[in-house]
């Protein structure tokens, strides 16, 4: 039986570096190895290696992402491979490693001694990630990967490459892809975001740069020093696992859910901006606006006229965008304001998203052109064929029959009152938190923010309130009750409430994914409570985010009183449920894990660090 020690790191976060080393220590139970590793993410070092692990170790596995100091392993034959490597393919990164152990070779001799012990290196095939873009089409964005291609199979590197030409984004990398990059390349004349590349070597060059000398790109990016990690060791694992938590969601979406989410994230700033304007041209008089040439009529031109106007057409753009790339702004946007002057609304906004979208796709991928002319394709022929048919449907064919809907809808809306209204506003709430930031959450959002340009205001308020809810009840309910809580969890409590404050709702998620049975009963009872008499009172939002920052603004919410007292309403029944339903703790709370990190490795007490090797002999599951 071989002993191995590994470090495993990644500069984004704690979940590749934790997958990794829980890969590595159960490969190496069932190969018959024991092994011990030390993990290193954005929650410090863990389970970090002991002097007298490194020397019983026949070699060294570094599955990092991030430069790690390897001067602890001189003389050890060290592996180096990537979190991803070592997820995917694990046996055969420990397969390698023992490979180049010495106790793995036949005995023959005793071995001299070295006269300056060096670490051995085993190099996997590395792989380079690139991305070209020309703002003027397609011909050297293309032939520049090419280039970066041949390139880099010359210097026995693997690559992918995407391309972001005027057609849109081909060849997209993927996480794993970008995980397990030695380098990135960006040959680009035009702005590429670079946040998914955060702690890799990146080289930003011309397009023409990574065209005419592509060998020598490559080279600069390789020799480029990789970065350390920027993680703080005392960053809180709390906020790791809410962004993890809004990750998920994104990660996950796929098809007409994506596409409908990219059309409302951008309209959101139209909606807000608009919103407010309006709002404050209230505060000079509700009938102020009328008089032209005042202050108040210019707010409510460029609140209401302007910033509204234009929030329909933008869903419908970027849900097009969503769909075909940038071949399909232009029949989305022209499909969008069709809607809006037909008097079809949001929903007739999203119809044209979708028809644009899917008409400038096919487009795209149906058309065949020479190369020399395929140029033509973004800048003329989809835009023109893409907004004649969205065009012309909106008009004679959808337009009408969804501004009937529409309209129908609106005043069914506005004329609610009693216990229908209460019923709708204990079903948005309910909503809000059954998921918290997932489907049904966003579809309750959308419909709120949606009906906002057709001036109906209450069901944005009571979706915001119930979305409020879940993280105040928690936060409220981790002073209240205490011994229901570990250490860690009362300490999250205190980040939820300031979350809950701003309306984000994903502050819950990590007590909801500890105990759903009993969190998510308790935050759905109370938001639709808090949603339920928000729609009693009346209450309206004319701004779809905020939380009670919004608050101070001159009649954005109205009645102000009366929602303030459902927010509070909800997060006290929500707290209530949690008292009824979660049990009280009966660990010592120190011991407990960090809220959203992953627990490390049970240990035996075994002597001499050995109890630390997860081997037959010390560690079973």
């Amino acid at each position: 039986m071989a002993k191995l020690v590994a470090v495993t790191a990644c500069p984004t976060g704690i979940a590749h570096t934790v997958m990794a080393a829980e890969a590595l220590r159960r490969t190496a139970v069932l190969m018959g190895h024991a092994i011990a590793v030390e993990t290193q993410g954005s929650n410090g070092v863990q389970t970090p290696l002991s002097a007298a692990d490194i020397a019983a170790a026949d070699a060294v596995i570094l599955a990092t992402d991030i430069a790690v100091d390897e001067a602890r392993f001189a003389g050890k034959p060290i592996l180096r491979s990537s979190t991803a490597a070592a997820i995917r393919d694990t046996k055969s990164v420990i397969g390698n490693a023992l490979g180049h152990a010495p106790g793995a070779q036949p005995e023959t001799a005793a071995p001299q001694p070295a006269p300056k012990p060096t670490p051995t290196v085993v190099r996997s095939p590395g792989l380079l990630v690139a991305i070209t873009a020309c703002p003027t089409g397609i011909a050297h964005t293309f032939m520049a990967a090419e280039a970066l291609k041949q390139a880099a199979q010359a210097k026995g590197y693997r690559i992918k490459v995407e391309t972001q030409g005027s057609v849109g984004a081909k060849n997209a990398l993927t996480e794993e892809e970008i995980a397990e990059a030695e380098a990135v390349i960006i040959g680009a004349d035009t702005h590429v975001a670079t946040d998914r590349f955060a702690g890799k070597r990146l080289l930003k060059t011309s397009v023409g740069e990574a065209l005419k000398q592509p060998a020598r790109v490559i080279d600069e990016a390789l020799a480029l020093p990789a970065p350390a990690a920027t993680g703080s060791a005392a960053a809180p694992a709390y906020a790791d696992a809410v962004s993890g938590a809004k990750a998920r969601p994104k990660e996950a979406q796929s098809g007409p859910y994506k596409h409908l989410l990219t059309g409302v994230s951008f309209m959101l700033p139209f909606v807000v901006a608009g919103g407010l304007l309006i709002a404050l041209s209230f505060v000079f008089g509700i009938e102020a606006f009328k008089e032209p040439g005042t202050l108040p009529a210019a707010l409510m031109q460029i609140g209401g006229e302007a910033a509204f106007g234009l929030m329909v057409p933008v869903l419908a753009g970027y849900i097009a965008y969503s769909i075909a790339d940038r071949p399909g702004l232009a029949p989305g946007f022209i499909g969008g304001m069709l809607a809006a002057k037909i008097g079809a609304g949001f929903l007739g906004g999203i119809v044209a998203g979708f028809l644009a979208g899917y008409i400038a796709r096919w487009l795209r991928d149906t058309i065949r052109l020479p190369q020399n002319l395929e140029g033509l394709k973004p800048v003329l022929i989809i835009p023109l064929l893409g907004t004649l048919a969205v065009g012309l449907l909106m008009v004679y064919v959808i337009g009408t029959p969804v501004a009937a809907i529409m309209n129908g809808l609106t005043a069914f809306l506005q004329s609610m009152t009693g216990a229908n209204a209460v019923a709708l506003g204990a079903l948005l709430g309910a909503m809000m938190a059954l998921d918290m930031g997932g489907p049904v959450n966003k579809a309750a959002y959308t419909f709120a923010v949606g009906l906002l340009a057709s001036n109906t205001y209450t069901p944005m308020a009571a979706v915001m309130a119930a979305g409020m809810t879940p993280p105040l009840g928690l936060a409220l309910a981790t002073m209240v009750v205490p011994s229901r809580f570990t250490m860690q969890e009362r300490e999250a409590g205190k980040a939820a409430g300031v979350l809950g404050l701003a309306f984000i709702t994903e502050g819950a998620i990590p007590f909801a994914a500890k105990d759903p049975l009993r969190v998510i009963p308790a935050a759905m009872a109370g938001s639709a409570v808090a949603g339920a008499l928000s729609m009693w009172f009346g209450c309206g939002l004319r701004a779809p985010h905020g939380g009670v920052f919004v608050l101070a603004i001159p009649n954005a919410v109205a009645p102000l009183g009366p929602y303030v007292l459902a927010i509070v309403a909800g997060t006290i029944v929500t707290t209530l449920g949690l008292m009824i339903l979660k049990r009280r703790v009966e660990a010592d709370p120190a011991a407990a894990p960090t809220l959203g990190s992953a627990a490390p490795p049970p240990t035996s007490p075994a002597p001499s660090g050995a109890g630390r090797w997860a081997g037959r002999e010390h560690h079973s599951r």
